[in-house]
């Protein structure tokens, strides 16, 4: 692994640190670079360009002239491409230009333009800014005092806005933060410059170099000695009976037999829960033909009514009717 000297602000030399092979010490993968940088590039662009087309310039309704007899060209409109004036034939629209690009393959390219810069010295890490307030020109000398020239990129963190201030206003520094490293701005710069606390480092790095959590002998004992605890619903078996894994040999065959029908209404859930819209529709329809069955056998247990004794018919009719019974005047006569 590759080791680059610290230094302070005023270009003393304040140790070493190892660079991580995963970031500084990689073949640089050169066509991956390319389309991720194509692909940041077209990111950029605004896609705002437009121009309009026959249908949408204003006038053209009428035909300029009639179609035969004139001797010059047919025209269907005067806003045709090939008029002054006219539409634009395939032009530009409003469009998006991003492209696509995997995540792997933008870390390839991060790692890539990383290990190209250190395999020419490019990197450069301080032992930290110290900035108590915004500077330009301390941070001009900083940058004589390092030795640096032409673009230089300067990874700050994000709570040093002293450092974010001093730097902003050079036209030859980009300032960036450590989770805005891109391939294309390290590609565009001479130098990059690091932070001890933001020089980046792959995980199986950092958790080599983080030591080891001890954990205290009571904590240890406890855990070994602590039991699965169980819920207050749970009950062991007793002790001398076979479980149902043991004893499905002995248990008694289903010999088969006439299924239980089962309600509609003891299908529906209880109370205060979400209920099927079929199964309730089911248990109403059932509640009624209940009732139903209940009033026919109420009606047929009910002794039935005594019928009334027949009366003997009248002699007499009603005034105005006709009766055999009633004399006539023939009979009168005869009498």
């Amino acid at each position: 692994m590759a080791k680059v000297t610290v230094k302070d602000l005023s270009g003393t030399e304040q140790g070493s640190v190892t660079l991580d092979a995963g970031y500084f010490g990689i073949e640089p993968n050169v066509p991956v670079m390319h389309q991720v940088v194509t692909a940041q590039l077209a990111a950029r662009r605004s896609g705002t360009q437009s121009t309009k087309t026959r249908a949408e310039v204003r006038g053209g309704g009428a035909k300029p002239w009639k179609q035969k007899g004139t001797g010059r060209a047919r025209q269907g409109s005067i806003r045709s491409p090939q008029w002054k004036g006219g539409g634009v034939a395939l032009g530009p629209k409003p469009r998006s230009y991003s492209q696509r690009t995997p995540k792997k393959m933008i870390r390839l390219a991060l790692r890539s333009a990383l290990s190209d810069r250190a395999a020419d010295d490019k990197i450069v890490v301080v032992d930290g800014w110290g900035f108590d307030q915004p500077s330009t020109k301390q941070a001009v000398a900083a940058l004589g005092a390092l030795g640096l020239t032409g673009r230089v990129v300067v990874v700050v963190g994000a709570d040093d806005a002293a450092a974010v201030k001093s730097f902003r206003n050079l036209p030859a520094v980009h300032v960036l933060e450590p989770g805005e490293l891109n391939a294309y701005d390290i590609l565009c710069s001479d130098y990059v410059v690091f932070s001890k606390e933001t020089l980046p480092e792959t995980t199986e790095t950092a958790k080599a170099a983080k030591p080891a959590k001890k954990v205290a002998p009571h904590a240890v004992a406890t855990l070994s000695v602590s039991a699965p605890v169980r819920s207050a619903e749970y009950t062991a078996e007793p002790e001398g009976e076979p479980d149902m894994a043991t004893d499905l040999p002995n248990r008694p065959k289903n010999e088969g037999g006439t299924a239980k029908q089962v309600d509609p209404s003891d299908r529906v859930k209880p109370g205060g829960e979400k209920t099927d819209p079929k199964f309730e529709a089911a248990r109403l329809r059932a509640e009624k033909e209940a009732e139903v069955r209940a009033a026919k056998e109420l009606a047929a247990q009910a002794p039935a009514p005594a019928e009334p004794d027949e009366e003997p018919e009248a002699d007499t009719a009603p005034s105005g009717g006709f009766s055999f019974n009633r004399p006539t005047e023939s009979d009168e006569a005869s009498e």
